[in-house]
């Protein structure tokens, strides 16, 4: 996996696969609790194929959902604030659903747990390791 170096437009993290034949952007976004996920003034910038939205993300017990960019687009929810700016989000009801938690199986295959191997004692605590059902675990 190869992050982004600094707060740039587009994908945050590139998985390749073993041999680099394909490789998957993947917009993220991190948020301390379920809140909305802002989305920016136009649906139409919105780049990356595939994004998680995780929640918790600075606890022992994040929790992850993927989505893809039209399942985002279709759920964003429009408002207008009162000097006329117009604004986009992803409401919480809309992507903390089951089938999109921790479900890294539908990047497909490699699966995300393989793509995103890493020796964990290079890591700070709290280690995340896939678990056998293929969600993220402490």
């Amino acid at each position: 996996v190869m992050p982004t170096v600094r707060n740039a437009r587009g994908a945050d993290l590139y998985p390749v696969s073993d041999d680099e034949s394909r490789v998957l952007p993947i917009q993220s976004k991190a948020l301390s609790k379920r809140f909305p996920v802002p989305l920016g003034r136009s649906l139409d910038t919105l780049r990356s194929d595939w994004w998680v939205v995780t929640i918790n993300a600075n606890t022992a017990a994040p929790t992850c959902y993927v989505l893809t960019k039209d399942e985002v687009k279709a759920a964003a929810q429009r408002g207008t604030s009162q000097a006329g700016a117009v604004s986009y989000w992803l409401a919480p009801k809309s992507y903390a659903l089951p089938h999109y938690e921790e479900a890294w199986h539908r990047l497909g295959t490699p699966s995300a747990a393989e793509i995103l191997k890493f020796p964990t004692e290079t890591l700070p605590s709290p280690v995340t390791s896939p678990s056998s059902d293929g969600r993220l675990t402490p």
